[in-house]
């Protein structure tokens, strides 16, 4: 492991703001995936793949946008408090730098890929199961989900590096990607966009792909998984030489 890796490992779990972002997520899954599974019609839930899609699947979506905004907030936090001036005294390669965080920043979100995509599960099976429900979810969509879910944390925590390296600006990073997932996605996928089945290919869905969710719509696991990998790949990169030839100080 690189020096500077492990400053970066350091930072991520010596901040306040890493802790803040967990707590955050895991309350949000509690509260989303209680307020599906005890209000929503058990007609929506008479398939796996509704379950997961339904109910489970809110785990990967909040643990990738929350990996996300850790990513972002990696080194826009240190460009906003001036921190940013000190790691490139010791460290002057700002492509190292930034792939040091992106590497730093995907290793944190694993856990809260592990710890979402799990607390979603088990929350919603007592859900469904307390309301009389059969739940129809296997061993191998409940492993799918898991994992899955902490493989698209990880590669969204890299976009978010990037995307985080490109705007330099906290504010509007995170919100551009909160506005993403939230709306933007929603928007380009739905009827009245017209992109029909290119909105597979976006990042988000991706994501929610590799987890398993609506597999009669989405890209299959393994393809999803690639072509994350691929966004990841590029928002780092971006990121990494738009930093070593702008002055982030």
């Amino acid at each position: 492991m690189s020096a500077a890796l492990r400053a970066e490992l350091f930072k991520q779990r010596s901040t306040r703001a890493s802790l803040g972002l967990f707590a955050t997520m895991i309350v949000l899954i509690l509260f989303v995936v209680l307020l599906h599974g005890l209000g929503v019609d058990a007609g929506n839930f008479d398939t796996a793949s509704k379950q997961i899609s339904v109910l489970f699947g809110w785990g990967e979506f909040l643990a990738a946008l929350f990996a996300g905004l850790l990513g972002a907030m990696s080194i826009t936090g240190e460009i906003r408090h001036g921190t940013i001036r000190p790691t490139l005294l010791v460290n002057p390669r700002r492509q190292k730098v930034v792939l040091a965080k992106v590497w730093a920043s995907m290793l944190i979100a694993i856990g809260f890929g592990l710890a979402a995509g799990a607390v979603a599960a088990g929350v919603g099976t007592v859900a469904l199961e307390s309301r009389g429900i059969d739940v129809l979810v296997g061993a191998g969509d409940y492993a799918l989900l898991i994992l899955g879910s902490a493989a698209a944390a990880a590669l969204w925590a890299a976009i978010g590096v990037g995307i985080g390296s490109l705007v330099r600006n906290q504010v509007p990073a995170l919100v551009g990607i909160v506005v993403w997932f939230l709306f933007v996605e929603n928007l380009l996928v739905g009827d009245l966009a017209g992109v029909g089945e290119l909105g597979r290919l976006l990042p988000a869905a991706a994501g929610k792909a590799i987890s398993g969710q609506d597999p009669e719509t989405l890209l299959a696991p393994g393809f999803a998984l690639a072509l994350l990998a691929l966004y990841a790949v590029v928002a780092a990169l971006v990121g990494a030489r738009a930093a070593s030839r702008r002055d982030v100080a």
